[in-house]
């Protein structure tokens, strides 16, 4: 199962490039018109950032399993959301009510990892 963990978090790495750069090429203009370039820019770091801790705590293998999918549900929901809000400014208002259950993923997962036990 970590082998499935680690590819799934390079895969997560991967699109936070690729979001990365077609927000900065591909949408930059509509999100600079929308004022939302800021928006996707916080998606993509957060996103990035927790798809590199994936990565590191799928060579841990199962001792911090939980950590990796609260953090996994921080990326799909903080940065979905944000992702989407960007895109869809019809969509802001509901997923705006949405984003800190993804921020609540992130700390939860940080917090496992300062209370989890060790081997």
């Amino acid at each position: 199962m970590s082998i499935l963990l680690f590819r799934i978090a390079a895969m997560l790495c991967f699109l936070a490039v690729a979001l990365g750069a077609f927000g900065a090429h591909g949408l930059r203009s509509s999100l600079e018109a929308h004022g939302m370039l800021d928006v996707w820019n916080k998606a993509v770091l957060y996103h990035f950032i927790h798809a590199i801790a994936l990565l590191v705590l799928a060579l841990f293998g199962a001792i911090n399993r939980s950590a990796w999918w609260l953090l996994f549900a921080g990326i799909f929901v903080f940065s979905g959301s944000l992702y989407l809000m960007a895109l869809i400014p019809q969509a802001r208002d509901c997923l705006g009510l949405v984003t800190p259950v993804g921020g609540l993923c992130f700390l939860a997962g940080w917090a496992w990892l300062i209370i989890a036990r060790t081997r």
